[in-house]
């Protein structure tokens, strides 16, 4: 067995478990720690398989942007986040765990000397005597145009939804109205009140009189 069989097949092996790791685990912070070792696995395969770009992108969108916006959305749940405050230390062994099985891999990546055309098949990019970039460009905006531009529309849609989501009304909780701040007025915030800068003389008399009952 070659070099990069076994490395892809130890990578495949990391990604499942990692991933069966995210919807097992009751915490939400080991679950996105796993997550993110599902991604930089799943990445490493495709660098494995000759596929460079999408390996970095999923990195740098996936691990980079999309946990952001998980770890935005879990704190936007009723999650009782107050034993996630207590601190990091009890998350230190699951983060070293992670930290040195994602070093391993790009280490195996560095050590990975083996043709990725003898165990993958043709690369269709160093057929056509391109990058795999210039390559996965050129197919992505010339044949398979109309799945991108529909895969588009629907993140953007989830987007959208997850959004509206969110904007759930809870009792006890403040709400803003960005169309009501927007038009509103000096003369509906600030309202000027004329006053006498002396006490009525009633006033005076009526303290007067309680001072001395007092």
């Amino acid at each position: 067995m070659e070099f990069t069989t076994l490395a892809f097949m130890v990578f495949a092996t990391v990604a499942v478990v990692s991933a069966g790791a995210v919807i097992t685990v009751r915490n939400p912070v080991h679950a996105a720690l796993c997550l993110v070792l599902t991604f930089f696995t799943v990445a490493c395969t495709w660098i494995l398989a000759g596929a460079e770009f999408l390996g970095v992108a999923l990195i740098l969108v996936y691990v980079g942007a999309v946990m952001v916006l998980f770890l935005f959305v879990v704190m936007m749940l009723d999650v009782d986040t107050s034993p996630m405050r207590e601190g990091f230390v009890r998350y230190l062994p699951l983060g070293l765990l992670v930290a040195v099985v994602m070093l391993i891999e790009m280490l195996t990546l560095i050590g990975v000397e083996a043709k990725f055309a003898s165990t993958f098949g043709e690369d269709p990019a160093a057929a056509a005597g391109l990058s795999n970039t210039a390559w996965l460009a050129n197919a992505l905006f010339t044949q398979y145009m109309l799945p991108f531009e529909v895969a588009a529309v629907i993140l953007t849609i989830a987007v959208v939804a997850a959004v509206m989501l969110t904007l759930r009304r809870r009792v006890g909780t403040k709400h803003q109205n960005p169309g009501e701040q927007s038009r509103v007025r000096a003369q509906d915030r600030v309202r000027l009140i004329k006053m006498d800068a002396v006490r009525p003389a009633q006033d005076s008399d009526a303290v007067a009189a309680d001072e001395v009952k007092s």
